[in-house]
């Protein structure tokens, strides 16, 4: 079966955006990598296994949209979770002054095309999925199109 070229991309983009959501799991195993990421040094105990229990949860978002990227069925809700995720931790950066002093811009904006591109991918989705199912009563809401 021959990929359209839009399923290429769509694949593409969930494979980079986990890749790239889940690198903050690595501040589990090298914690001194926080200081580049986060701007953070002198870690409390409590606030160092905080950041690294995000690290873990960036790694289960990074593999669920990798998980999407093979899976349209589940696309929209990875999507939403993530866009929700990511959201809120650039609402919450932005809306506190100091933390905005110590945030990456890089990944800032990085964040925010993801948000714009997991909508886009999510929409796509559903219209796809709606496409599917107004064409064959036996079909799966968010299958592929055969």
């Amino acid at each position: 079966m021959k990929l359209r070229p839009a399923e290429v991309l769509t694949r593409v983009a969930l494979i980079g955006m986990g890749a790239f959501t889940a690198v903050p799991v690595l501040s589990v195993f090298q914690p001194a990598q926080l200081e580049s990421t986060y701007g953070v040094t002198n870690l409390e105990p409590m606030v160092l296994t905080l950041l690294q229990h995000r690290g873990v949860f960036q790694l289960l978002a990074g593999v669920a949209m990798v998980w999407a990227a093979f899976r349209p069925d589940v696309r929209v809700p990875v999507a939403a979770a993530v866009i929700v995720a990511k959201g809120s931790a650039l609402t919450l950066t932005v809306t506190r002054p100091e933390a905005q002093a110590l945030a990456s811009t890089g990944i800032q904006v990085v964040d925010a095309i993801c948000i714009a591109l997991l909508a886009v991918i999510a929409i796509r989705s559903v219209r796809d999925g709606r496409r599917v199912v107004a064409g064959r009563k036996d079909a799966v809401v968010g299958a592929p199109a055969s």
